[in-house]
């Protein structure tokens, strides 16, 4: 990797998490906000992310890309599938702010990648088939209930730390419990 392209990923990075912070607080605010936020000028945002539609893409798909990242390190073919699943959720869980950003307003993405099913999901409705089989997941709890529930679990587990202030080690273990009791068998 060149310096440049170095220095190039280094500064869009900045960029994106300054976006994915000023949204958070203000969905309205402007790319100049979001330079200010990156230490940046407004001109290298530009260079970057012509349009505002082009910065909401991006961070589209970066959450995406960091989604599956995440299901990776999960290692979901070690352990139980219950075991798998907490790890799952503990990966997920790092992604709090900008999931947090996406869940309070969907309306900011309209990439049609986030329509399509992805190898994440795909990995997660196997996990949740396997623990059906092996007796750690209730099997009478649809994919699609394990999946929306664990997501809805975590949305819950990060407002807890954003509206409640509790820890995030504290949101966490309460997402692993409730996730465990209501699969149980």
């Amino acid at each position: 990797m060149s310096e440049e392209t170095g220095t190039r990923a280094r500064t869009r990075r900045a960029i994106l998490d300054a976006a994915i912070a000023v949204l958070n607080k203000d969905t309205s605010a402007s790319l100049g906000d979001v330079a200010n936020a990156a230490g940046v000028g407004r001109t290298t945002v530009h260079r970057y992310f012509p349009e505002r539609s082009d910065l909401l893409t991006a961070i589209g798909a970066d959450v995406l890309e960091s989604i599956e990242h995440a299901t990776v390190r999960a290692r979901l073919g070690e352990g139980t599938a219950l075991e798998a699943l907490d790890r799952l959720c503990q990966e997920y869980f790092d992604l709090g702010d900008v999931m947090l950003l996406l869940f309070n307003n969907p309306g900011l993405i309209t990439d049609e990648q986030w329509d399509e099913e992805t190898e994440a999901d795909r990995a997660l409705n196997r996990l949740i088939e396997r623990g059906h089989a092996e007796g750690t997941i209730d099997p009478e709890l649809p994919v699609s209930w394990v999946s929306n529930m664990l997501w809805a679990l975590l949305y819950a587990s990060w407002q807890q730390t954003d509206q409640y202030g509790t820890s995030k080690h504290t949101a966490i273990g309460l997402c692993l419990r409730s996730l465990r009791k209501a699969l149980a068998v």
